[in-house]
């Protein structure tokens, strides 16, 4: 094989061959490369080096190589190159920083090696990327060093002094952790979301930056945390967070003291997560990151989220679980729904910040048939159990009320006799009850958002309106009537208002006890009009955004707000037929339905089942119906099937016997759905089905 290549000699050096060897370099090599002289100034680069520093190869050449490469140890860097040169001996796989150009942006790693050139005339250096190596190696290393050094103790400061040890220098520049003051002990934690006036000890603290004494509080410091910060609602909801922090951050304001030790430190990052374990708050872990480009990212966070996890479970072991004397949070958390899931048409944020003793604010968000989504909040008076029980009554009744498909206005004069009744069962118990003496009063608001008509219909029972801000920036109050608070037995009927609502607006609903309205005319603060004109972020960034402007919320009434994006229903996914009032109508629904369902791909039984409900529903309005009728296919995740017409008595279900040849139509359509009921309105009724897709 050696025959197979033509040998060459010094004789074949020429620069022809240097310049056409360099040239391949240039366009096929992956790796960067840099040709410098003996001063370490630029005399060629290909494309990859050219892409890597960020500067064109013009504005490369001539230049030294540390100011084209920005490595963040400059002197360093330039020692060993110089050092190659002189020696004549070559570096490799050394692992080198490089700082952003122009000073935005994340660091960045390579793994540089250098050869020089012959008679000390320069060197060529080659540079390749391996930043997500790097950082993976990190958190490998970060995550092995936890594992063998937390929960070597049962004692609950000492497992903190592992953590931060571990975590300093390598994966963070600072790292603070507090715990729960009871935890220390050996007390039982309080479960989350943690009490305002609840203490936390700094029980460890490292720093490996450039301010060592930089430190907002002693250890064995004792107080609460100031609110709101990231650290409050990171024990509020237990997710961790990861914060650019800047001169201009609003929450600094909050924790003053702190605010000072993170300006002394330079810290410019910071990612804090709780540490708790099944749902018990133990304490919180703070990290700091000090070079600007050093960031949090997302796989960061999901490793802190791990390590949080781990250091708590250690805590964990040290001491038993009770929840004695959080009973009334704990019965309120497990009244209240998990977070709302988004919907096709509409999305959802809520911010909950409970009372220390617990309360009776409540919100709901379900889904209801025809693409429609019904929002509730409200707030039942008291606090500790009696007024939590009462919230998930209120609650369940709401669930079951609409059900029914009643307008808002409606549904809230049902729930109004629920809370009488409920009401007169207090004032039945022995006088020697507590609550016996206590009224029941609650308030509420009932939303329901119709997509496709573009509509939300509102209706109050002594409760604020909504605040809807619009796409295009205007923020407005609707002209809702406040009918009397639940448990009155008279004033003013409830009523219903439809405010139209375009596709991108946010629905904000609120308890009253939320700052949330001038005292005059119940118009939107300044804190909510100013969180509201930035609509172009997720309502998850706009929630924490209203929480960090709050200031000096008591912590004897819960705060609750409940934001709700509208978003358009996929007009590809509804389809609409009038229909004539004529014996015909019923095949020409089963056409039009069989036709759709092709389209949207809908499984055989499905479709079998569907064309059987439009035939029934459709002969029984066009029989006993008026007109005008109409029929509605809606795909979402669930198959809805409504027949409309202009008629108002109420179809009602038969069990027919075997020799009736009648009478079967809404039996039929009850077995072969998921679920079905009427919607009553101005114009008449809609029979509605619905089957859920596979």
């Amino acid at each position: 094989m050696a025959g197979d290549t033509p040998a060459t000699g010094p004789r074949d050096e020429t620069p022809d061959t240097r310049n056409a060897v360099f040239d391949a370099l240039r366009a096929n090599a992956v790796e960067a490369f840099f040709v410098l002289d003996a001063d370490l100034r630029v005399l060629n680069l290909n494309n990859p080096a050219v892409a890597l520093c960020g500067v064109t190869a013009d504005e490369a050449r001539g230049r030294p190589v540390g100011e084209v490469c920005r490595p963040s140890r400059p002197q360093e860097f330039d020692g060993i190159l110089r050092e190659v040169v002189t020696s004549d001996t070559p570096v490799t796989d050394y692992v080198v920083r490089l700082d952003p150009a122009g000073g935005a942006g994340p660091e960045r790693f390579v793994r540089a090696s250098v050869f020089p050139l012959k008679h000390g005339r320069g060197a060529v250096v080659s540079l390749t990327e391996v930043t997500e190596h790097m950082r993976t190696e990190r958190r490998i290393e970060t995550l092995a060093s936890v594992r063998e050094r937390v929960g070597r103790s049962l004692d609950v400061v000492a497992t903190c002094e592992e953590l931060v040890d571990a975590l300093v220098p390598g994966f963070a520049d600072i790292a603070v952790v507090e715990v729960v003051d009871a935890v220390v002990r050996g007390e039982d934690p309080p479960l989350s979301p943690l009490g305002r006036e609840v203490p936390l000890r700094r029980a460890a603290f490292r720093n490996g930056g450039p301010d060592r004494a930089a430190q907002a509080h002693p250890l064995g410091d004792v107080r609460a945390l100031p609110a709101p910060t990231p650290y409050s609602q990171v024990l509020s909801d237990l997710k961790p967070r990861a914060v650019t922090l800047d001169e201009d951050t609003p929450w600094l304001a909050a924790d003053p003291e702190r605010a000072r030790a993170i300006r002394a430190s330079g810290a410019r990052m910071l990612l804090t997560a709780p540490l708790a374990v099944r749902g018990a708050v133990l304490g919180l872990l703070s990290l700091y990151r000090v070079r600007p480009n050093d960031v949090f990212d997302a796989n960061d966070v999901a490793l802190t989220h791990e390590l949080a996890t781990h250091t708590a479970l250690s805590l964990d072991n040290a001491r038993r679980y009770t929840h004695e004397h959080t009973i009334a949070a704990a019965l309120q958390r497990h009244l209240l729904p998990p977070d709302p899931p988004s919907q096709t048409a509409m999305e959802f944020a809520q911010l909950h910040l409970p009372a220390d003793a617990g309360a009776g604010t409540w919100f709901d968000a379900f889904s209801l048939p025809g693409a429609r989504t019904a929002l509730a909040v409200g707030e039942v008076g008291g606090s500790g159990i009696d007024a939590a029980t009462a919230m998930g009554q209120l609650r369940t009744v709401v669930r079951s009320l609409a059900a029914l498909d009643l307008d808002p206005d409606e549904l809230l004069a049902r729930l109004n006799d629920t809370v009488v009744r409920l009401a007169y069962e207090r004032q039945a118990l022995p006088s020697g009850d507590p609550l016996h003496q206590e009224p029941l009063r609650a308030s509420c608001v009932y939303v329901v958002h119709d997509p496709l008509r573009g509509v939300c219909a509102m209706a109050s029972a002594g409760h604020p309106a909504p605040v809807v801000a619009h796409p295009s920036g205007v923020i407005h109050v609707p002209d809702l009537p406040t009918g009397p608070l639940l448990g009155s037995r008279d004033g003013p009927p409830f009523a219903t208002a439809s405010v139209p609502m375009r596709d991108g607006s946010v629905l904000a609903l609120w308890t009253p006890s939320f700052p949330a309205s001038d005292r005059s005319g119940g118009r939107p603060s300044k804190l909510l009009r100013e969180a509201l004109t930035r609509l172009d972020r997720p309502l998850s960034e706009l929630r924490d955004d209203i929480l960090y402007r709050l200031r000096g919320t008591p912590g004897t009434h819960d705060v609750l707000l409940l934001l709700a994006r509208t978003r358009a229903f996929p007009p590809d996914q509804v389809a609409t037929w009038p229909l004539d009032p004529v014996p015909e109508a019923a095949a020409t629904a089963r056409h039009h339905t069989q036709h759709r369902l092709r389209l949207w791909r809908v499984g055989e039984e499905t479709a079998f089942a569907t064309e059987l409900i439009v035939s029934e529903l459709v002969t029984n309005a066009v029989r006993y119906g008026a007109a005008p009728v109409q029929l509605r296919l809606i795909k979402d995740s669930t198959l809805t099937c409504e027949v409309s017409d202009g008629g108002g008595a109420a179809p009602r279900i038969r069990h027919a016997r075997t020799v009736d040849e009648g009478g079967r139509g809404l039996f039929i359509c009850q077995e072969m759905s998921h679920n079905w009921g009427i919607r009553y309105s101005g114009n008449g009724k809609t029979i509605w089905t619905e089957q859920t897709l596979p």
